[in-house]
């Protein structure tokens, strides 16, 4: 089969792998998108990975092909995508039923070769079905969508509750959806690339902000403060402004890496005790039953129209293009928001 194999750093090579081997409680899936996460980038381009050689991807979608023999859940022939996540089963977060929190985990894309092939093997239990309405793209799409979806499930959101998205990348754009369709009032976005929020506007956000140019402070003293904060940018400065712009007895959910030290003011922290803040982090997309009810919301979301997913696209390459849509994606002049490989 073709893959993508990152031989080094900024090194990609187009090279005939053997076809993955599948166990007796795997399939084997022929793969029609992979997306390109924002985790894939140091992998590819500054040698952030486990080890060299490595084929990375890990949201995709694509057809089953041949299944193990204890293989019940479905067949060849379905039209699926997948959880990367293996967690171990066995470790005390794995046994109150929280995988993300495993303390002994593979991941496919990360600790073992991803989709960024013509074929993958997966636990059958990682399976998620995809309903005719769901499209193979759509399909490769739905794992971030699971991130935003868990990390906004990680607070509680009253219906009509007012709340702010830091960040318009795809977490971010998603995370705007999800808050929509769980029932929040108006919700802001706020990022520093116009064009990023001309298409958060266009998935639904009731006013978008541009903090190089708006004063963050002053628009919400004029619309007040909202009672909900989505945190994806990753960048110190929204860290410390989620503090400082949330409603008392607000929620905070941090989603967006730290790429930075963050530093807060003492009268920033104070916020906290003051105002007693709901804070809390988010961590992959996963819960109990294995991979959650992440995936399935996901897919109903979907299915039912309610998160648009295809505007979000801005790049399709194949897998002889190599090391260029990654790039383009750590390009800010080129603002790509979703980039796929198809396969």
């Amino acid at each position: 089969m073709k893959a993508l194999v990152i031989t080094g750093i900024s090194k990609v090579e187009l090279q005939d792998l053997e076809i993955p081997k599948y166990k007796d409680d795997e399939v084997l899936i022929k793969v029609k998108y992979c997306g390109i996460c924002g985790s894939d980038l140091p992998r590819a381009l500054d040698g952030g990975v486990h080890s060299f050689p490595i084929v990375v991807g890990h949201e995709f979608s694509g057809q089953i092909v041949e299944v193990g023999e204890k293989v019940k859940n479905v067949k060849v022939g379905d039209r699926v995508t997948a959880g990367a996540l293996l967690p171990c089963g066995k470790c005390e977060a794995c046994q109150q039923g929280r995988p993300a929190m495993c303390s002994d985990y593979g991941f496919i894309g990360s600790r073992q070769n991803g989709a960024m092939a013509e074929y993958v093997a997966v636990k059958s239990q990682n399976v998620v079905k995809l309903p005719d309405e769901v499209d193979y793209k759509e399909g490769a799409m739905i794992e971030p969508l699971t991130v935003a979806l868990h990390g906004i499930q990680r607070i509680n959101i009253k219906a009509g509750a007012t709340a702010l998205v830091f960040g318009a990348g795809t977490i971010g754009l998603l995370a705007l959806q999800c808050l929509k369709a769980v029932g929040a009032g108006k919700v802001y976005m706020v990022d520093v690339v116009d064009k990023k929020l001309e298409l958060a506007k266009k998935l639904g956000a009731d006013d978008v902000i541009n903090s190089m140019k708006v004063d963050l402070n002053e628009y919400l003293s004029e619309h007040g403060k909202p009672e909900v904060v989505v945190e994806n940018s990753g960048s110190p400065i929204a860290q410390a402004q989620c503090l400082e712009i949330v409603k008392k007895c607000g929620s905070v959910v941090y989603i967006g890496t730290a790429t930075r030290d963050l530093t807060l003011k003492p009268e920033t922290f104070e916020k906290i005790l003051r105002g007693e803040l709901n804070i809390t982090g988010s961590w992959m997309s996963y819960s109990a039953p294995y991979p959650g009810y992440e995936w399935t919301t996901a897919v109903e979301y979907i299915k039912e129209k309610k998160i648009d997913l295809k505007s979000m696209i801005t790049n399709v390459y194949k897998l002889e293009d190599g090391l260029a849509p990654f790039e383009v994606m750590r390009d800010r002049e080129a603002c790509a928001t979703k980039v796929l490989f198809e396969i």
